[in-house]
């Protein structure tokens, strides 16, 4: 596996801790050593914060997702979960902002490299 995107809009917390595994076994000199530092300090921010992947006998949410990303995230959130009814006529507007301004309330969220991603 090559590097993460650490700034993608969504980060699946799988392919975190494959990378970290992977450069785990490598020498500390090699150039890749700063980045498993990073995944390291990531994993261990997120580590016992509930979601759906068990690793090394903690809990970890599976999915970041980027400030910048979030209002985008929910309406396809709401959208799939059937909240938002079909059909809505096209003079109606969501305050979309709002809506994810309210769903953040359930989030958590951790800085990576200047970027704040949320998680559940």
């Amino acid at each position: 596996m090559k590097s993460l995107d650490l700034t993608a809009d969504i980060i699946d917390v799988r392919d975190i801790i494959e990378r970290y595994e992977e450069l785990e076994s490598q020498d500390d000199s090699l150039p890749d050593a700063e980045e498993r530092t990073l995944l390291a300090s990531i994993l261990d921010d997120l580590k016992g914060c509930g979601g759906d992947e068990q690793w090394r006998g903690d809990w970890y949410p599976i999915t970041l997702i980027a400030d910048s990303y979030f209002v985008d995230y929910c309406i396809e959130l709401v959208t799939d979960i059937g909240d938002l009814p079909k059909n809505i006529p096209n003079y109606l507007a969501i305050d979309w902002k709002a809506t994810a301004d309210n769903l953040q309330s359930d989030y958590s969220c951790i800085d990576i490299d200047d970027i704040t991603y949320w998680y559940q």
